[in-house]
């Protein structure tokens, strides 16, 4: 049960927006919105929100400024203003770990503490279960605020560098979607057969689940520097693949998807890593040597 109300004003409503702005309504909180479009903040106004006349009075209104727009370069326009002087800013826009280093300058620089954010939920999600929000920059403005944040989610704090939450985000958004890559191609491939995604499906996010569990194991001997394996090998993978290209191209599935796994097994063994377990092929994307 929320017990402290605070102030809070919300910058951009689009989906994303809109949603955070709903979420800090129903945690109790006093909430200020401004988007370009201002038809856009009818539908909260009407839930109880305030909708300034400007982006400078809605930073002014309140001394936490959430800020949740299309690209970094609208909201560099916004935010360089004076009134940010005093207040906290938690910068929610999509973007890469440089441009949130330079977005925390250019805010401290007018007086203001500041949080980059990566929201790891789709709109829907916000203020429920299984929602988080990666936060880095200033930890003593997280850790004041963060109560407030929990309305959105999960409030995780992940560093002091204002760009380790964004790159965190494009880190799990590329797991996502080479996810994805997998996972359909898998699904054309069966179907080439006659056998229906309703029907691989399951099949395939049991294995996916089952293999999941080698990971941290992985991760823990990546981090020691330990790369041997009683498991699969890199050169075991790499004789088998040439054969599951083959097959696609057989079925009449485009094989694109399996290809830079293919390039990077061969680079493996021809650096001399193939008796290695797979997670011999990070530092190699790391390094372009292995």
């Amino acid at each position: 049960m929320q017990t402290r109300t605070t102030s809070v004003t919300v910058l951009g409503l689009g989906l994303m927006g809109a949603a955070l702005a709903e979420a800090l309504l129903r945690d109790g909180h006093t909430v200020t919105v401004w988007n370009r479009s201002a038809a856009k903040a009818a539908p909260l106004v009407a839930k109880g929100a305030v909708q300034a006349p400007d982006a400078g009075a809605a930073i002014a209104a309140s001394p936490l400024v959430v800020v949740c727009l299309s690209v970094y370069a609208n909201a560099e326009e916004i935010l360089a203003s004076d009134a940010l002087a005093g207040r906290t800013v938690v910068q929610l826009t999509s973007g890469a770990p440089d441009q949130a280093r330079a977005m925390a300058g250019l805010v401290t620089g007018r007086g203001a503490r500041y949080l980059d954010g990566g929201i790891m939920a789709v709109p829907q999600m916000i203020g429920g279960p299984g929602a988080l929000i990666l936060y880095s920059g200033d930890e003593d403005a997280f850790t004041r605020h963060k109560d407030v944040l929990a309305a959105f989610g999960e409030a995780r704090h992940v560093g002091a560098d204002p760009g380790l939450a964004p790159l965190l985000d494009f880190a799990l958004l590329d797991a996502m979607y080479g996810m994805y890559a997998g996972v359909y191609h898998a699904i054309a491939l069966a179907r080439s057969g006659g056998v229906t995604a309703s029907e691989s499906t399951p099949m395939i996010t049991d294995w996916l689940a089952a293999m999941m569990h080698a990971f941290p194991e992985q991760a823990r001997a990546l981090d020691a520097g330990e790369f041997g394996t009683d498991v699969s090998s890199v050169a075991t993978s790499q004789i088998a693949f040439p054969t599951l290209i083959e097959t696609s191209v057989r079925q009449g599935v485009d094989p694109a998807p399996l290809l830079p796994m293919r390039d990077l097994l061969d680079r493996a063994v021809a650096d001399g890593h193939g008796a290695d377990g797979l997670h011999r092929l990070i530092p190699l994307l790391e390094t372009g040597k292995g």
